[in-house]
């Protein structure tokens, strides 16, 4: 799977359409804000619970997360 390379894009698309800063996002799952940077950079691999409180933050499921990451993030009406 290729979720390492495009779980990046998929974070950035998601925490930019709600319009949060990284901070709030690192904030919300108890990250600190380097670390979330990291991750959102592709500089660090997440472990599962991270993604899900990440998820959790962003207001959107785990499941739409990954299949974002998998197959690109969803085109904006």
């Amino acid at each position: 799977m290729a979720l390492e390379a495009d779980l990046p894009a998929a974070l950035r698309h998601f925490r930019e359409s709600k319009a949060v800063t990284q901070e709030a996002v690192a904030h919300a799952a108890g990250l600190t804000v380097s670390t979330y940077a990291r991750i959102e950079r592709g500089e660090a691999d997440p472990r599962w619970t991270t993604v899900m409180r990440i998820a959790d933050a962003l207001g959107v499921t785990a499941s739409e997360l990954v299949s974002a990451a998998e197959e690109g993030p969803p085109n904006e009406p």
